[in-house]
C-alpha cells in the first residue's frame, strides 16, 4: 500500500475514542437505557410466548393433513430460544451493572456481544413475524442507530452494523424457504392457488430493506466520522494555544532568570581573572581563585544551557504526525550514506493520535534515544522501535537495543545533567529527553540488564496539560 493510498484510508477511520468517554458512553447508552428497554421488552414477549394465542393468529395456513408444519417447529423453536435469551440478558445485566469494576475491555466485549445477541434473536422473530415485510424491520434500524452510538470505533462498528444487516437477510430468508416449504405440503390444487396468489413472493422490497439498513449505516458512520473530526479539530485548537501560552511563559522565565545571573557572573569571573594576575605568588590563593573559575564556569555552561530552554518560546506547537517524526529522526541519526551494520525493527501501530507539541521538542526525544542506542551497538546490533496507544490514551515510544547495557550502580543516575558513561559523552542528552517529556506531562523509563541490552519508554498523553517543571 503506497503513502497516499494509507493517508486515504486513515481519514475514513474513526479515531481511537478517550477511554473515560467511550465508559460515558456505555454507561448511558447501553446499562441506562438498553437495559431497561430490554427488560420491558423481554416482559411482552413472554405474555405473548406463554399466555396468548399468538402462535394461532400468525399461522398462515391450516392443512387438512394430520403433520407438523415446518412454521409449528420454528415457532417452538423461536419459544426455546426465548429462555436462552433471557439467561444471557441476564448475565449481560450482571456485567453492565458492574462495570466501573471491569476493565474497559471486558465491558466493551460485553455490548458488542449484547448488541450481536439481540440482533440474532430479532433475525429469529423475523422469520415468525413476515419476514421481510415483518414490522421488526425498523426495530433493526433502531440496532444499528444503537451501535453507532455505542461502538465509536472503527472495525466494531463497521463489523457490528454489517452482521446486524445480515441477521435481517438471514431471518427474511429463512422465512422464504419456511414459506415454500409449507407450500410444498399443501395438496395440488391449494398449492397453485397459493403460488398464483398473493403470497407469491416478491424479492424487490426484501433487497430494498436490506439496502436500506446498509445505507443507514454508511450514514451513521459517515456522520460520526465528520462529527468526531470537527470536535477534535475544535479540541486540538484549544489545547494548541494552551500549551504554546505555556511555552511562552516558560521560555520567559527562563530568559529572565538566564539574564538576570548571567551578567553578575561575568563581573566575578573577571574580577577572578584579574586577581589571579595580581597575586601570582601565592600559590595557596591562586589555586583557591582557579577554583571559583572553574565554578563559575559551570556555572555558565549550565545557564548557557537554560538559556537554550529560553528558546521555548520561539516555537510553535504543531499537530505531529508520530510516525513521520520517528522516520526523520532515524534518518537523522542513520543516514543512508553512512552504512550502519544496525538492523531497525518498526512496530508502529497504526491507530495512533497526533501529539500537539513543539516539533524539535518531540525530535529531541527521538534523536537522542537512537543516538544512545546506535552507540551503544557500536554500529553493530539490533535496535527495536515501538509506538502504540497504551490504555491511558497515552503515546507509548519504546527504544530497545542488544548493546552492552549500563551497569545497574548507573542505571538511576543516568538522567542527571553531566552524567555519563561514555568517553567523549557530554551528559546533557538524557538529560534533555526527561526535561522535554516532562515538559508535556509525560514520564521516561529506563531498564537495563549489563551485557544484553537496554530499553527506554517514553510515554506521552495525547491530551495534556504542560507542566512547570520545579
Amino acid at each position: 500500500m503506497n503513502i497516499s493510498s494509507w493517508v486515504k484510508l486513515r481519514a475514513l477511520t474513526l479515531p481511537r475514542p478517550d477511554p473515560r468517554r467511550l465508559e460515558a458512553v456505555l454507561r448511558y447508552v447501553e446499562r441506562n437505557v438498553a437495559l431497561p428497554v430490554k427488560c420491558v421488552v423481554i416482559q411482552v414477549l413472554f405474555y405473548y410466548f406463554y399466555f396468548s394465542n399468538w402462535f394461532d393468529n400468525v399461522t398462515r395456513f391450516k392443512p387438512s393433513l394430520n403433520q407438523i408444519l415446518p412454521q409449528d417447529f420454528v415457532f417452538s423453536t423461536v419459544r426455546s430460544l426465548f429462555l436462552v435469551y433471557v439467561i444471557l440478558n441476564i448475565g449481560v445485566a450482571v456485567l453492565m451493572i458492574r462495570m466501573k469494576h471491569l476493565p474497559l475491555r471486558w465491558v466493551q466485549t460485553t455490548a458488542y456481544s449484547s448488541s450481536l445477541l439481540d440482533a440474532l434473536f430479532l433475525a429469529a422473530l423475523t422469520v415468525v413475524t413476515g419476514g421481510s415485510g415483518s414490522i421488526l424491520f425498523w426495530v433493526f434500524v433502531g440496532l444499528i442507530l444503537r451501535n453507532s452510538i455505542s461502538h465509536p470505533e472503527t472495525f466494531s462498528q463497521i463489523s457490528l452494523n454489517i452482521l446486524t444487516s445480515a441477521c435481517f437477510v438471514l431471518g427474511g430468508t429463512l422465512e422464504i424457504v419456511m414459506r415454500r416449504a409449507e407450500i410444498g405440503l399443501l395438496d395440488k390444487t391449494v398449492r397453485t392457488a397459493l403460488e398464483q396468489g398473493p403470497q407469491e413472493i416478491n424479492a424487490e422490497p426484501f433487497l430494498l430493506r436490506t439496502f436500506l439498513l446498509l445505507l443507514v449505516a454508511a450514514c451513521c458512520y459517515g456522520l460520526q466520522l465528520l462529527t468526531e473530526r470537527q470536535r477534535r479539530i475544535e479540541e486540538e485548537s484549544r489545547e494548541s494555544a494552551l500549551r504554546q501560552e505555556q511555552l511562552h511563559a516558560t521560555g520567559r522565565l527562563a530568559a529572565e532568570i538566564a539574564h538576570q545571573l548571567k551578567n553578575p557572573l561575568g563581573i566575578i569571573n573577571n574580577a577572578a581573572f584579574t586577581l589571579q594576575r595580581t597575586v601570582k605568588e601565592g600559590k595557596t590563593i591562586t589555586q583557591q581563585i582557579q577554583i571559583i573559575r572553574e565554578e563559575v564556569d559551570r556555572s555558565d555552561r549550565i545557564l548557557t544551557e537554560l538559556m537554550g530552554y529560553a528558546r521555548l518560546n520561539e516555537g510553535r506547537v504543531e499537530k505531529l504526525d508520530v510516525i513521520q517524526e520517528i522516520e526523520s529522526a532515524i534518518t537523522l541519526v542513520f543516514p543512508p550514506g553512512a552504512r550502519y551494520e544496525t538492523e531497525l525493527i518498526r512496530d508502529f501501530s497504526t491507530d495512533l493520535p497526533a501529539l500537539l507539541a513543539q516539533r524539535a521538542h518531540f525530535s529531541e526525544i527521538l534523536v537522542n534515544l537512537l543516538q544512545n542506542a546506535r552507540e551503544a551497538l557500536d554500529g553493530k546490533g539490533k535496535i527495536w522501535i515501538s509506538i502504540k496507544v497504551d490504555e491511558f490514551y497515552s503515546l507509548r515510544l519504546d527504544i530497545r537495543d542488544n548493546g552492552c547495557g549500563i551497569p545497574p550502580d548507573k542505571v538511576t543516575r543516568i538522567f542527571e545533567a553531566y552524567f555519563t558513561t561514555k568517553a567523549k559523552g557530554s551528559g546533557l542528552g538524557l538529560s534533555i529527553v526527561k526535561h522535554n517529556t516532562e515538559m508535556y506531562n509525560g514520564t521516561v523509563a529506563v531498564s537495563s540488564i549489563e551485557g544484553k541490552g537496554t530499553l527506554f519508554t517514553v510515554k506521552l498523553p495525547a491530551k495534556t496539560v504542560i507542566r512547570f517543571r520545579k
